[in-house]
């Protein structure tokens, strides 16, 4: 399924963005969703999910700062990301979580952090 990310942008540290992904309905539709993320020279990371009902979870180095939500009759998933740090800076990209479950990964949307 298809997979549209956008809201990246460069930041100073401390700054905030919001992400967003729009999915098709076969993609998003009854499935948790999630963002990774791939900092240079790095492999992708999770970094958080949200389940079909509303449920979240977050990698510890984002928790209380990066918050993940979904519109369902939208098919859109949003990462709101607060107090942004240089270690933030990354592609961010959203699929299902597991990803495995669709192959098709977005181009994704660079978030640069300054410090």
């Amino acid at each position: 399924g298809q997979l549209v990310e956008s809201g990246g942008d460069l930041v100073q540290a401390g700054g905030s963005l919001r992400l967003s992904c729009a999915a098709s309905g076969s993609t998003f539709s009854g499935n948790a969703m999630g963002w990774y993320r791939q900092a240079p020279g790095k492999q992708r990371e999770y970094v958080a999910t949200i389940s079909s009902g509303g449920s979240t979870d977050y990698v510890d180095s984002v928790k209380g700062r990066f918050t993940i939500s979904r519109d369902n009759a939208k098919n859109v998933v949003y990462l709101q990301m607060n107090s942004l740090k240089p270690e933030d800076t990354a592609v961010y990209y959203c699929n299902t979580v597991p990803s495995f479950k669709n192959p098709n990964w977005g181009q994704g949307t660079q978030v640069t952090v300054s410090s």
